[in-house]
C-alpha cells in the first residue's frame, strides 16, 4: 500500500488544493442538516422524529441531485481535459433539463399528498400530521438545488472546486438565520415550527440558484453558450443517457435503500427513540465522512482528466491506486479520532444537547461506534465508486457495487434483526454497516482489474 503512495513532487499539494474546497463544501452542506436537526430538536423528540420521517423521501431527492451532478461530472471532467467548452455547455443543458423534470415531479407529489406519503414511512400517524407541513414545502427547494448543484459540479470538474464551497457556505448561513427567525418566531416573524424549517431551506436554495445564473452568464472560465445549453442536441442527450443515467439510477436506488433503513427504524417498537437517535447520528456521521467525500470528488476530477488527456493505461492505474489507498489511510485516522470522541464528547455533551437521554442515548451510542468504526471501508467505497470507476465511465460496475450489497445483504439483514428478531440497538447498528463490509473487497477487486478505463467523449478507450 505504502509503495502506491509515492508520487511525483507536487502531487499531494494538487490533491489537497482540489479536495479541500470540496471537503469544506460538504462540511457546510452536512452542517446544515445538523443545524436543522438541532433547532427542530428544541421543539421536542416527536417533532424531530416527524422531520426525520419527512426527510426519508427528501433523501431520495438529494440522491437524485447527487446522481445527476455526478453523472455530469463524468462528461465535464473529460471534456475539460480535451479543452472542449462547447460540449460542456451541451452537457449542462441536458443535465438541467433532466434534473429539473425529475425533481419537479417529486416535489409536486410531496405537495399534494404529504400525509399519504408519510403514512407509508412509519407506524405513527401523528408523526405524519406533524411532518406534512414540512414535506409540502421542502420538495420545491430541491428543484432549485438541482440546478445550482449541476453548475457547482461543472465548476468542480474544471478544477474550480472553491465555487461550490463559497456558494453553499453562503446559503447555509442564510438558511441558519432564517431557521432561527421562522422556526421559533424571532424578529417579529411568526413561529412556524417544522414548516418554518422547510420555508427557510426553500428561500436559501432559491438564493443559490440566482447566484449560479449570474455567475454562469458572466463566467470566462467556462463561458455558457445559451444556444447550446437550451438546444444541446440528440448526440449529447444520448451520451448523457449512456454514461450519466446509470449514475442517476444508481444514486436514486441507493437513496431509496438508505431511506428504507430509516423506514425500518420507523416500524420498530421504540420508533420515536430510534428515529430521534438516527436523525442526530446520521448527520454527525456524515460530518466525519466529508473528508472521504472530498477525496472521492477530487479523485473523479484527477482520474477523469488523466483519461481525457490520453494518458496511458498504466499511468491511470497507478494514479487510481494511489488515490484509493490514500483515502483508506485517511479514513483509518478519522475512525480512530471519531471513536475516541464518543465517550469524551458525544455521550456527556452532544447527546444531551439534542435531548437524547436514556434509551435514545444508548441507541445513538451504538450507531456512533459502529458507524465510526466503518469509516475506512466507506472511504474506500467512496473513492472507488464515486471517484475511480465513474471517472473511467465504468457505470455498470460502479452501480452494481453501490446497490447490490445494500439491497441483497444490508436491508434484509437489518429488517430481520430489527423487526423479526427484535435484537436491540447494537445488532441493528452492526447490520446497518454490513453494506460497507461487503463493498470493500469488491471495490478493490474491480479497480485492480483495470477494465474500467473508458474514454466517454468518443475517443478510444485507455
Amino acid at each position: 500500500m505504502f509503495a502506491f503512495l509515492r508520487r511525483e513532487p507536487g502531487f499531494y499539494k494538487r490533491l489537497f488544493k482540489l479536495s479541500l474546497p470540496m471537503i469544506l463544501q460538504n462540511l457546510i452542506t452536512f452542517s446544515l442538516g445538523l443545524i436543522d436537526t438541532f433547532m427542530v430538536s428544541r421543539l421536542g423528540n416527536a417533532e424531530m422524529a416527524a422531520v426525520t420521517t419527512a426527510n426519508v423521501p427528501v433523501f431520495l431527492l438529494i440522491s437524485i441531485v447527487f446522481g445527476v451532478q455526478s453523472g455530469l461530472g463524468i462528461l465535464v471532467s473529460q471534456y475539460w481535459g480535451k479543452g472542449d467548452s462547447k460540449s460542456v455547455s451541451r452537457a449542462l443543458g441536458v443535465a438541467s433539463i433532466i434534473g429539473t423534470g425529475i425533481t419537479l415531479s417529486l416535489a409536486l407529489l410531496f405537495f399534494f399528498f404529504p400525509v399519504p406519503v408519510m403514512d407509508r414511512l412509519s407506524n405513527r400517524h401523528d408523526l405524519s400530521l406533524l411532518g406534512a407541513p414540512y414535506l409540502r414545502v421542502i420538495g420545491f427547494s430541491y428543484v432549485f438545488n438541482m440546478l445550482s448543484s449541476i453548475y457547482a459540479s461543472a465548476q468542480r470538474s474544471i478544477e474550480n472546486p472553491s465555487f461550490g464551497m463559497k456558494l453553499f457556505g453562503f446559503s447555509t448561513i442564510l438558511n441558519t438565520g432564517l431557521n432561527y427567525l421562522l422556526i421559533f418566531g424571532h424578529g417579529g416573524f411568526p413561529a412556524l415550527g417544522v414548516a418554518g424549517a422547510a420555508i427557510a431551506t426553500l428561500l436559501a436554495r432559491m438564493s443559490e440558484f440566482v447566484i449560479c445564473v449570474v455567475c454562469a452568464l458572466r463566467s470566462k472560465r467556462i463561458p455558457l453558450d445559451l444556444g447550446l445549453f437550451f438546444r444541446p442536441g440528440l448526440d449529447m442527450g444520448r451520451r448523457f443517457v449512456k454514461y450519466a443515467s446509470p449514475v442517476v439510477l444508481n444514486e436514486t436506488i441507493w437513496g431509496l435503500g438508505n431511506s428504507l433503513l430509516t423506514v425500518i427504524l420507523g416500524y420498530t417498537e421504540n420508533s420515536v427513540e430510534m428515529l430521534a437517535a438516527n436523525a442526530v447520528m446520521g448527520n454527525l456521521n456524515r460530518l466525519f465522512l466529508v473528508v472521504c467525500f472530498g477525496l472521492g470528488a477530487a479523485t473523479a476530477v484527477m482520474v477523469g482528466k488523466a483519461i481525457g488527456e490520453g494518458q496511458g493505461r498504466e499511468k491511470v492505474m497507478a494514479l487510481s491506486r494511489t488515490l484509493l489507498w490514500f483515502s483508506v489511510l485517511v479514513g483509518t485516522a478519522l475512525a480512530v479520532f471519531s471513536m475516541a470522541l464518543v465517550p469524551l464528547l458525544f455521550v456527556p455533551v452532544i447527546f444531551p444537547m439534542f435531548k437524547l437521554f436514556g434509551q435514545s442515548a444508548e441507541i445513538a451510542t451504538a450507531l456512533a461506534l459502529m458507524g465510526f468504526a466503518s469509516i475506512p471501508l466507506h472511504a474506500c467505497a467512496i473513492s472507488a465508486v464515486v471517484g475511480v470507476l465513474r471517472a473511467g465511465g465504468d457505470v455498470f460496475w460502479s452501480t452494481a457495487l453501490d446497490i447490490l450489497p445494500q439491497w441483497l445483504i444490508c436491508l434484509p439483514v437489518t429488517a430481520l434483526v430489527a423487526l423479526v428478531f427484535q435484537m436491540g440497538c447494537w445488532p441493528i447498528a452492526a447490520a446497518i454497516q454490513l453494506e460497507s463490509v461487503v463493498k470493500f473487497p469488491l471495490c478493490l477487486w474491480r479497480v485492480q482489474s483495470g477494465r474500467w478505463i473508458n474514454d466517454v467523449t468518443g475517443g478510444k478507450g485507455g
